[in-house]
């Protein structure tokens, strides 16, 4: 089937090439069509904390979701009481006072009551802050932060601007920027490599234009997708992570094989016909792998993981797709020109036989248990510190502190008195009718007190009364991510005393920390249940053995688990926190899904295309030995230089700024690096070493169908004789 699908493209060629232009052209008019991303906020699900937060939006005046933010003014040497202070804090509001986008505005000096005064002047007194709700939101909120910023100025105090809105505003636009940096980053690191590794610029061109080509549709898509869902602006890095190191990767083995072939003597035809019947239908499989590891995002529906799953599967589809279009056909017009510019200085691949892998292939199949058991041990000490594991939202200790969102965020909370504090919405709803009978109002008393009593707990107080619920408020001086605040909420929601048809519902950041890891948390078992399975059903088309499907899922999980304890070692415990410029903090628990999500497609990737090299020389030979070592021979250098490519491009989103990109870029690097060196070049070799010919090894009847369907033959018939090859 890849054969005569290599011969079609081959014969239509220009066609081909005009249709993958017909798709660039698509692609490029939805890039420039856009569309607005989320933010990519947790709660469209039907959590508990999310149900209270409706309702008190629904029924209190006081409960309607505004768009804040605030102005921190600082004076070294004068106080907020002093005249020279206030002077100065008017002067600089006075070009917004009035502005028609802003719905409110505090301050110390016109705050309805001394407590809110209080509350708005810092604890050394040379610190004012002020409150401000807009009436946009979303993107426009954002837009008029910006515009408003930019008009509040003095020359005696220090203005820091901070809030929701602000804090917002500082995610976007790092976003963008860590997307740019890593795109100027990688392109031109790439390109050097793949020189090294083809030793061509003609060749090395070809798999980094596929990559733009690839990011290009994936972005398109990404847009045209959210014209139907929210689709979160983390996807958009997903999208430039995934498309240019699978792309670069497919690509990759596309044009090394079509050079193969073409050194072997083969017609232009005939090399495009086995490129797509070995290579061709290895990314194809490896495609779906990638694909259906992404797709363990699509199972937490309500939260951003989704949007980044489907926009991961789509950019997987783009690049498999120039893989088999754009990419044959190009090098059915190119021919031998593909080798053209050569570089002296990089001297071409050992001849069969010979060279660095094919001697550490033979070393790996003589002494297998040797190589197998310290590698092993190794990979399961560098996964123990995973046991370690503390999940927690992200929030704003995501971004540097560099950025004035953070700084003023931070002393606000150190500087303001009661700002560290966290607050739990604690809401009693009475779906049949009101809250304001008697009973109720006792039983509403009683459970304040019992919540006033929790230990932690400072003070409670009634916030608003609506139509069917009542709003009590408790306040801790814990962090909401905090161990000591989750006991409370816990300890609330174990309290089921109203009656009265009364029903207890607990909302605020400690509750939305907790349903949310519980929500991921419960799902994680079904979303990699049914990736596992379906993996190995792929595994089994790919190669005919009920065997090497287990064996490449168990040696994907030590990638993984090496990736995971990297995740905690160096995020939560803090370790190269100083060289990497971020915070230590707990995990959020998308990482550790998306993380999941894209190494378990990529480790399958690197599995897929080196068994199938080894399927392919099993079916020549019937060695498993042999095949083995030849197949890693041959595919080795190969898994090297684009693993060497992807862990650049991960790593150049390491060096982004937001701690979740920061994570997931360093996450990937590890991962692959691993995956590609120890895991690839060692532990897979050493265990099909001691498995023998059980590797290929499927029940009768499901050989059968497999021989049958004849998805094992890379048998190609030459082409007939032609006397003209035109270009």
């Amino acid at each position: 089937m890849f054969a005569s699908w290599g011969r079609f493209v081959y014969r239509y060629r220009w066609a081909t090439l005009a249709g993958s232009g017909v798709l660039l052209a698509i692609s490029i008019a939805g890039m420039l069509m856009g569309g607005v991303l989320t933010s990519g906020g947790p709660l469209t699900s039907n959590l508990e904390s999310a149900r209270a937060g409706n309702l008190i939006s629904s029924e209190l005046a006081a409960g309607k979701v505004t768009s804040n933010f605030v102005f921190i003014f600082t004076s070294s040497t004068e106080t907020v009481t002093d005249p020279a202070f206030k002077e100065a804090v008017t002067s600089a509001l006075a070009p917004i006072q009035g502005d028609p986008r802003i719905a409110s505005m505090v301050t110390p000096y016109n705050a309805p009551d001394a407590r809110i005064a209080q509350a708005f002047t810092s604890t050394s007194g040379h610190q004012a802050l002020v409150s401000i709700d807009l009436k946009s939101s979303g993107m426009q909120a954002r837009n008029d932060y910006d515009a408003l910023r930019a008009m509040v100025k003095s020359d005696t105090l220090t203005v820091t601007g901070t809030g929701f809105v602000a804090i917002n505003e500082a995610f976007n636009k790092t976003l963008e920027a860590d997307l740019q940096r890593a795109e100027t980053v990688t392109l031109p690191v790439t390109l050097v490599l793949l020189v090294i590794i083809f030793a061509s610029l003609v060749a090395a061109g070809l798999p980094l234009g596929v990559g733009v080509l690839t990011i290009l549709g994936g972005l398109a898509g990404t847009f045209f997708l959210n014209r139907f869902t929210d689709v979160s602006q983390y996807a958009l890095n997903i999208v430039t992570l995934i498309g240019l190191g699978v792309s670069i990767d497919y690509s990759l083995f596309v044009v090394n094989r079509f050079r193969d072939e073409l050194a072997r003597g083969a017609s232009r035809e005939d090399a495009v016909a086995t490129t797509m019947a070995t290579a061709g239908r290895a990314i194809t499989f490896s495609g779906i792998t990638v694909a259906v590891g992404l797709s363990a995002m699509l199972f937490f529906q309500g939260t951003f993981l989704a949007s980044m799953g489907a926009a991961g599967a789509i950019v997987v589809a783009v690049a498999v797709v120039y893989g088999l279009t754009f990419l044959p056909a190009l090098l059915s017009i190119l021919g031998p020109a593909v080798n053209r510019l050569r570089i002296p200085l990089f001297r071409r691949a050992p001849s069969p036989g010979t060279g660095f892998w094919h001697g550490l292939a033979t070393w790996v199949m003589r002494r297998p248990l040797v190589v197998l058991l310290p590698t092993t041990g190794f990979l399961l000490l560098a996964a123990s510190p995973f046991i370690q594991l503390r999940l927690a939202n992200g929030d704003v200790d995501m971004l540097p502190t560099r950025l004035e969102a953070r700084q003023g965020y931070d002393q606000m909370i150190a500087n303001f008195p009661g700002q560290d504090q966290t607050t739990f919405n604690i809401v009693v709803n009475y779906p049949d009718g009101s809250p304001q009978t008697p009973d109720r109002i006792a039983a509403q008393f009683g459970l304040t007190q019992r919540i006033a009593a929790i230990p932690g707990v400072l003070h409670t107080t009634t916030a608003g009364v609506g139509r069917h619920i009542v709003l009590i408020q408790a306040t801790t001086s814990s962090p909401a991510t905090s161990d000591a605040s989750r006991a409370i909420v816990n300890a609330i929601r174990a309290d089921q005393g109203v009656g009265n048809g009364g029903q207890i519902l607990v909302g605020g950041q400690t509750a939305v920390d907790l349903d949310v890891i519980k929500f991921i948390v419960d799902r994680t078992p079904v979303a990699v249940g049914f990736v596992v399975a379906v993996t190995l059903l792929v595994m089994f088309l790919l190669t005919g053995s009920v065997v090497l499907p287990f064996k490449a899922v168990l040696l994907n999980f030590l990638s993984i688990g090496a990736s995971f304890g990297a995740l905690v070692w160096i995020f939560q415990q803090g370790h190269l926190s100083n060289m990497l410029g971020f915070t230590p903090q707990s995990i959020d628990p998308s990482i550790p899904v998306i993380l999941f999500s894209i190494v378990f497609g990529l480790s399958m990737d690197y599995e897929v295309l080196l068994v199938s090299r080894m399927h392919e020389e099993y079916v020549r030979t019937g060695n498993n030995r042999l095949a083995v070592a030849n197949g890693l021979e041959k595919t080795a250098r190969l898994i090297t230089g684009a693993a060497a490519i992807m862990v650049t491009v991960f790593l150049a989103f390491g060096l982004a700024e937001v701690v979740i990109i920061k994570a997931i870029g360093i996450g990937l690097a590890v991962a692959v690096a691993i995956d590609a060196t120890l895991v690839r070049a060692l532990v897979v070799p050493a265990v099909m070493r001691l498995l023998g010919d059980w590797n290929w090894w499927a029940p009768r009847p499901l050989r059968r169908l497999y021989d049958r369907a004849g998805l094992g033959d890379f048998k190609v018939e030459p082409a007939p004789d032609r006397q003209l090859e035109v270009a």
